[in-house]
């Protein structure tokens, strides 16, 4: 039928959404519901919202197919004497003028759908069965891009395969928002990727920039790139310093407050004795004998207690791991470092955690613990089940311990999409103290103040946690959603030899060189469980 089909199958999906928004617009031929046509109809328009859903998943998977077979269709048409850049950016054109997409983005596009079509055949079902939005598509084909053929197999696994061995715990990666399941395939990527997350880091650092961008209305961004410790030290001391400024007098908002202790930091205009420049021709954030200017850090410093003098205390920069001038960028006390033993011992290379960032360099991560140790926290557990002991009804109050441990269940607000990971985010009762819940770890959320007025305000309420689940949700209307879940994954094994065997001939995994420290009574007793002696 060829043509003649294609014209009637779009006629029937014209005709299908024109009874659609009759439906929406309560011109339809039958209430969704005779008892209530009011909330029969809110019910309705979320029926039709999860269908649209579907529906336009099913259409991105279509559109990439189809593109990439017009590409082929039309490669082969041109023949072989016509080049192959020539070729491409006449197939980019046509699509784009199609589509009504710019240059650039109809290439992405291309090169997106030709990723999905030719190397990621689950990515491509979830498209086809709605299950994965487009984004959702962008986001795997973007992970995927450097892993080559079984790594890209293997992502697809974890994600979208419930059969696999380590599949993906808690929330479907297609009832993630895109921007969420980007974290979580960026965290797996980091820790398979093929090449050492060292090496790539490296490369990086040698990337590292300051970017301009105009904005509207007089406006403009000014951002960095920087390795993750320092930009996620950056925004915690512009966090705790807007904080300290806060109050009955300020008019100003955290983001308003941010922006403007920011432009200080880079201007010289607030907390020191200069005003734009030194006059010699150097940058103004060259002041200090700390080689930084001293706005940012002694305002931070006074807000935590101190004298505010740490420009006087810190030395000249020296050159960092990766041969920059080191600026001391200490982290806070407040943000967890989760740093697998091995890599922290420097036997292994598994990344760690830096929480409100993701993976990052095991030298990282001993560095921060090494520099400072505030920002490194351990939580004493049970080793039985590896989460902290509940405290029952005798206190109301939630411990410091306890809030870490939320966090590093959590990793952020649990509520589905939400992604603020950040400090203020409260310790909630499920089950309030008030009506017998108790002050345990399974009785209790972190959602972000936000979330936490929607829970008390709303009918959103949340569902029961356990010691290493977050909770979910339940919405008004009576839908169940479920919460993001850390993705945590056994720590790797490296294999150690004693000096005096030939290499290769001791087993996989032998640890004959660890040798038992003795940290804690508990971890004393895991080490006899784990390496119990014969009989």
């Amino acid at each position: 039928m060829g043509r003649a089909a294609v014209v009637k199958a779009y006629a029937d999906i014209r005709a299908a959404l024109a009874v659609l928004n009759a439906e929406v617009d309560w011109c339809g031929s039958e209430s969704f519901s005779v008892a209530d046509p009011l909330a029969g109809l809110a019910d309705g328009c979320l029926d039709i919202l999860a269908g649209a859903r579907e529906v336009e998943a099913g259409i991105a998977g279509l559109k990439a197919k189809a593109a990439v077979m017009y590409a082929e269709s039309a490669s082969a048409v041109a023949g072989p004497d016509v080049p192959v850049q020539a070729q491409e950016m006449a197939v980019a054109a046509e699509v784009g003028c199609v589509l009504a997409l710019g240059p650039r983005a109809a290439s992405s596009f291309l090169a997106t759908s030709h990723a999905v079509v030719s190397s990621l055949p689950r990515t491509l079902a979830g498209l086809q069965a709605g299950t994965l939005s487009w984004s959702h598509a962008v986001v795997m084909a973007d992970e995927a891009a450097s892993l080559g053929a079984a790594g890209a197999a293997a992502l697809e696994a974890h994600f979208l395969d419930p059969d696999a061995p380590d599949a993906a715990r808690g929330c479907p990666a297609g009832e993630l928002p895109a921007q969420r399941f980007r974290v979580k395939a960026r965290t797996w990527r980091e820790r398979h990727h093929a090449e050492s997350i060292e090496v790539r880091h490296a490369k990086g650092v040698a990337d590292r920039r300051v970017e301009f961008r105009p904005d509207q209305d007089g406006m403009a961004w000014l951002s960095a790139c920087l390795p993750a410790d320092q930009a996620l030290a950056g925004w915690n001391r512009l966090t705790a310093m807007s904080r300290s400024l806060q109050g009955p007098a300020e008019s100003r908002t955290m983001s308003q407050l941010r922006a403007d202790k920011f432009a200080d930091a880079i201007l010289g205009s607030s907390g020191s004795s200069g005003s734009s420049g030194s006059g010699d021709g150097s940058s103004s954030s060259n002041r200090t004998s700390s080689g930084r200017g001293a706005s940012v850090t002694d305002a931070i410093d006074e807000a935590n207690g101190g004298d505010g003098d740490t420009g006087a205390r810190d030395s000249a920069g020296v050159n960092g791991r990766d041969g920059r001038e080191d600026l001391p960028s200490p982290i806070r006390a407040q943000v967890l470092v989760t740093v697998p033993v091995f890599s922290l011992m420097g036997l292994a290379d598994e990344p760690a955690m830096l929480d409100g960032y993701g993976p990052i360099p095991p030298s990282m991560a001993r560095d921060l613990v090494a520099n400072g140790a505030g920002s490194f926290y351990r939580v004493l557990v049970d080793p039985r089940d590896g989460a902290p002991l509940e405290i029952g009804r005798k206190s109301y109050r939630v411990t410091g311990a306890m809030r870490a441990w939320l966090r590093m269940r959590d990793g952020k607000c649990p509520f589905p999409g939400c992604s603020n990971n950040s400090l203020d985010n409260d310790a909630d009762h499920i089950l309030a103290w008030a009506k017998g819940g108790t002050t345990g770890i399974s009785n209790l959320g972190q959602p972000c103040p936000k979330h936490h007025k929607l829970r008390h305000t709303t009918g959103w309420k949340p569902t029961a946690a356990t010691k290493n689940e977050p909770p979910g949700w339940i919405s008004p209307t009576g839908r169940h959603y479920t919460s993001e879940h850390q993705d945590w994954e056994p720590t790797r094994w490296p294999v150690l030899r004693n000096a005096d065997q030939v290499p290769g001939e001791a087993p996989p995994g032998v640890l004959s060189d660890l040798v038992q420290l003795g940290i804690s009574p508990a971890e004393d007793w895991l080490q006899w469980v784990l390496h119990a002696p014969s009989a």
